[in-house]
């Protein structure tokens, strides 16, 4: 009777940024009167996008919300409040801070709910430039000290006394206490 899709990628730039595209896309095989419009079978009762470009710091540079598709015509208002989000970091808390700016009445509930898919995307987009920037060397082959992971704390297989990472972090590479 319905699917809901949702997508992300991310882009590395020529300028040393990235972009993070999301979509969701909400799809019903049957004709839908939604009391403000008639969506034909197979058509979108909501279609919108997030663009959003971030630094190496996961500082959101730029963002932009789109609304294709939704089920009034009074949807695309709440567009520009994403805006608003320029400035934040990814990181720990971000999602209290999104709702502070575009939770409830202050925001699109679709467009909201796909800035953490979004917010993954971002961190996995990092993590692939790192990897890159990384060629092949491992934590342990080099010295000095390293600033904890990103994603130290983050869910059980990274926390900070596991196995895991003491390969990404390893003990010769922490400052000392």
């Amino acid at each position: 009777m319905h699917t809901r899709t949702m997508s992300c990628n991310g882009y590395l730039r020529s300028d040393g940024l990235f972009d993070v595209e999301g979509e969701l896309r909400d799809i019903t095989p049957i004709e839908t009167d939604l009391l403000f419009k008639l969506v034909p079978a197979g058509e979108p009762i909501h279609h919108m996008r997030i663009v959003m470009t971030l630094d190496t710091a996961m500082v959101i540079q730029d963002v932009s919300a789109h609304i294709e598709a939704g089920p009034t015509v009074y949807c695309v208002d709440i567009e520009s409040a994403y805006a608003g989000l320029k400035g934040m970091q990814i990181g720990a808390g971000f999602r209290k801070q999104i709702k502070a700016v575009v939770g409830g009445v202050n925001g699109c509930t679709h467009l909201t709910e796909l800035l953490g898919l979004i917010a993954n995307t971002a961190m996995q987009t990092r993590f692939a430039v790192g990897r890159v920037e990384r060629n092949g060397r491992r934590p342990a082959d080099e010295s000095g000290t390293m600033n904890p992971p990103a994603i130290i704390n983050s869910c059980y297989t990274n926390r900070a006394d596991g196995e895991a990472m003491k390969v990404l972090w390893p003990m010769h590479r922490r400052p000392a206490n």
